[in-house]
């Protein structure tokens, strides 16, 4: 076992985790040992398939303000949002924007050379500022870029965390797999930062790479770490058929239309005012409910769909603001946008929930840990993130963790004394113990068997019944999952060892997932149960928070922090 020794870890080499390292290098002026560990390489997480936009006010002279933003970001949380920290959210954002185009980031710009933005579902102005429409990809590399000027960043490229070191409620390491060696590390540091995004891929129909399987969430929970709103999921509107690749929201900010089978515009009857541009989840249950009465078109493997028709907006304006869009419906569904519409249907796209934080992103269970962007739970999104809100969340938090990690970690004297009896551990497990079981289960099969029951029964729409079916068979594929091994016996980019970390770590947190839905027996947001159709208030107005047992998540709630708008009728 290698022991390497950083003053702050930051794990995760996305928007959070590279506008984190950029804040924890300046704050710090050279006086920290700062690690990156990423489980890809650096320039390749997840944030680069962002699309659309980034949430800001910047035209309070044109009419947005502040108080707007944040108020549609707390009713578009069906009120589930805690109300100081959205505040802190609007207020930062426009110093994001601007810090990104000093780092270069190639904004679109209006004809005056100002930054342009377009409309975003939900939002009452057009607030989402973009790139193209590959905002993620410009963000993440202008943040990589600017990372390299700082001398006292360490990267560690396809490095795997499998466990938090905690004792007596303190951040003491992190033990990971170094994928390309073979080795195990464990890293002893000050304090670390958690920017390891969602966790979507437990479902098979989603717009997620295949590497965002949950790992900060589940080996946070593991340390005991509780996970906050684990039920609320968003379903993107417009997923590709057959892939799940994401077709950017901005293809209607744009002015695209959504169709059923009879070409009508559906939406002006779900959502007369906004129509496309209403929150995610009212859309994804209206294209849902279109194509539950037959008024879809007949898809592959069930994947029934809806047409989403850029055609009108004609081959010049979809060149210049949705070339991606484009480009991707071409390769993957062989439709080209500018004379055919593109088949799309509600794929999963968002973890609502995940660590629990305070407002400075700090873990209040355990000392020296914080969290940013997807895996952190703030709460600003509530039961439902409104566009463009995502990609500003991990600038906001990346900043103020970098910042209150760093400030911290200067203030202790000396590294904490390593915890190599649980490290040694954790190295037998992993690297012995795994590769040694035998292979009496296919953790592919139980893999595929999760995807499909969590796309059936835990979606756009939920029953008691489906939900109860969901959690029997995870606890009957936790039990499979206990008789299997791997195959490949090699150290060297072991993916089926990666595969099977993913598995342990997907299957944790679709029973924290699904026992959250069951026991919400109302609907809000992303969580639409059909058996409890009406929002409850005077029940359900809090947070869900699940701490881990070896039993199965043990269930808390905390409330939510209601210091503006008092809770309304969501109508759009």
């Amino acid at each position: 076992m290698e022991i390497r020794n950083h003053d702050l870890i930051i794990l995760g080499s996305g928007l959070a985790g590279l506008r984190a390292a950029v804040e924890a290098a300046n704050v710090s002026k050279g006086e920290l040992d700062i690690a990156i560990i990423s489980k890809t390489q650096l320039t390749r997480p997840h944030s680069v398939c962002a699309e659309g936009g980034t949430g800001c006010c910047l035209r309070p002279e044109e009419g947005d303000s502040l108080e707007l933003h944040a108020w549609d970001t707390v009713k578009g949380s069906d009120f589930l949002a805690d109300q100081d920290a959205v505040q802190i959210f609007v207020e930062a954002m426009p110093k994001e924007i601007y810090l990104q185009d000093q780092m270069g980031c190639p904004w679109s710009r209006r004809e005056d050379g100002r930054i342009n933005q377009r409309p975003f579902g939900g939002h009452s102005f057009p607030r989402a500022v973009f790139a193209a429409d590959k905002t993620g990809f410009f963000e993440v590399h202008a943040l990589y870029d600017t990372m390299q000027k700082y001398n006292n960043i360490t990267r560690y490229d396809d490095v795997m965390a499998t466990s938090l070191l905690v004792e007596d409620k303190q951040f003491r390491g992190l033990t990971c797999v170094d994928l390309a060696r073979g080795t195990f590390i464990t890293f002893n540091a000050k304090a670390l930062i958690l920017a390891t995004g969602g966790a979507c891929r437990i479902y098979g129909f989603t717009t997620y790479s295949y590497t965002v399987t949950g790992d900060g969430m589940a080996i946070a929970y593991r340390a005991g770490l509780p996970l906050k709103d684990m039920e609320f999921v968003q379903f993107h509107p417009t997923g590709l058929i057959p892939s799940g690749v994401l077709i950017t929201e901005a293809a209607r900010g744009e002015g695209g239309y959504l169709r059923n089978n009879k070409g009508e515009r559906f939406m002006d009857k779900y959502a007369p005012k906004m129509k496309e541009t209403a929150p995610r989840d009212i859309v994804s249950r209206s294209e849902m409910l279109e194509i539950e009465a037959g008024r879809g078109f007949k898809g592959p493997n069930g994947l029934d769909y809806i047409h989403l028709d850029l055609t009108h907006l004609g081959a010049e304006k979809i060149n210049e603001r949705l070339p991606l869009i484009r480009e991707v419906s071409i390769k993957f569904a062989d439709v080209d946008p500018i004379d055919k519409p593109i088949p799309i249907r509600p794929a999963a796209h968002y973890s609502m929930g995940g660590v629990h934080v305070d407002n400075d992103g700090a873990c209040p269970d355990v000392q020296g840990i914080w969290a940013a962007g997807e895996v952190a739970c703030v709460s600003i999104h509530g039961a439902n993130r409104l566009g463009s809100n995502s990609t500003a969340e991990c600038l906001v938090w990346g900043g103020i963790t970098g910042n209150r990690a760093a400030k911290y970690a200067m203030k202790q004297k000396k590294l904490p004394e390593p915890l190599l009896e649980k490290a040694y551990y954790e190295e037998h497990r992993v690297m012995d113990a795994i590769f040694r079981r035998k292979n009496t289960e296919n953790f592919y099969e139980i893999r595929s068997k999760l995807r499909e029951v969590l796309d059936t029964h835990v979606g756009v729409f939920r029953t008691q019944e489906g939900l109860e079916k969901a959690l029997s068979t995870i606890k009957e594929l936790q039990k499979r999952f206990e008789y299997c091994g791997i195959k490949d016996k090699n150290r060297i980019y072991n993916t089926d060892l990666v595969s099977y970390l993913e598995m342990e770590n997907m299957l944790q947190l679709a029973e924290v997932m699904t026992k959250g839905a069951l026991d919400r027996k109302e609907s809000r947001g992303g969580h639409a149960r059909r058996d409890y159709p009406n929002r409850d208030d005077e029940n359900w107005l809090k947070h869900t928070l699940a701490y881990y047992t070896p039993t199965g998540p043990r269930m808390e709630y905390s409330p939510v922090n209601i210091s503006i708008w008092k809770p309304v009728e969501r109508k759009y």
